[in-house]
C-alpha cells in the first residue's frame, strides 16, 4: 500500500470509492451533488491510499492559514478497514504539516475515540436567520 497525494486525473477513482459505499454517501456523488463534490474535491488536499492501481481510501483536507489543518473526509473501502488504514492517512496529513494541529470535522466521534483522539470542543449549525 502506498499513500500520498492526489493527482488531479485521479479524482475519478475517488468517486468509484465513494460510490461503492452506496446509501452512506450518496449525498457526494447523486445528481447535482456530484458537481458540487467535485468542485470541492479540486480545492482541497487530498491523500489517497493506494494498492495494486486502486483507491483503497482517501482523506481530503484544508489548511486555516496557518492556524491548523482541517480534516473534512476520512473514507477507507469497506473490506480494507480494521488495518489502520484510516490511521494511516490521518497521520499522513500530521506529518506533512507536523509544526500545525491538525483536526477532525466528523459526524463519527466513536471512531475517533477508539484511537484515543482527544475531543476539543463540537460542531454547530448556524440557523439562516428570518427576514
Amino acid at each position: 500500500m502506498d499513500i500520498r497525494r492526489l493527482k488531479q486525473e485521479e479524482l475519478p477513482l475517488i468517486f468509484h470509492l465513494i460510490e461503492s459505499e452506496g446509501d452512506a454517501w450518496k449525498d457526494y456523488f447523486e445528481g447535482e451533488n456530484k458537481r458540487k463534490y467535485l468542485k470541492v474535491l479540486k480545492t482541497s488536499l487530498i491523500h489517497v491510499a493506494m494498492e495494486e492501481g486502486q483507491c483503497i481510501g482517501f482523506v481530503r483536507f484544508k489548511l486555516d492559514g496557518g492556524f491548523g489543518v482541517y480534516i473534512h473526509d476520512l473514507l477507507v473501502g469497506a473490506e480494507f478497514r480494521g488495518n489502520n488504514i484510516g490511521l494511516q492517512l490521518m497521520e499522513s496529513v500530521a506529518r506533512e504539516f507536523p509544526h500545525q494541529k491538525v483536526y477532525v470535522m466528523s459526524d463519527e466521534d466513536g471512531y475517533y475515540q477508539k484511537l484515543h483522539f482527544k475531543k476539543a470542543g463540537s460542531i454547530f449549525i448556524v440557523p439562516t436567520p428570518q427576514k
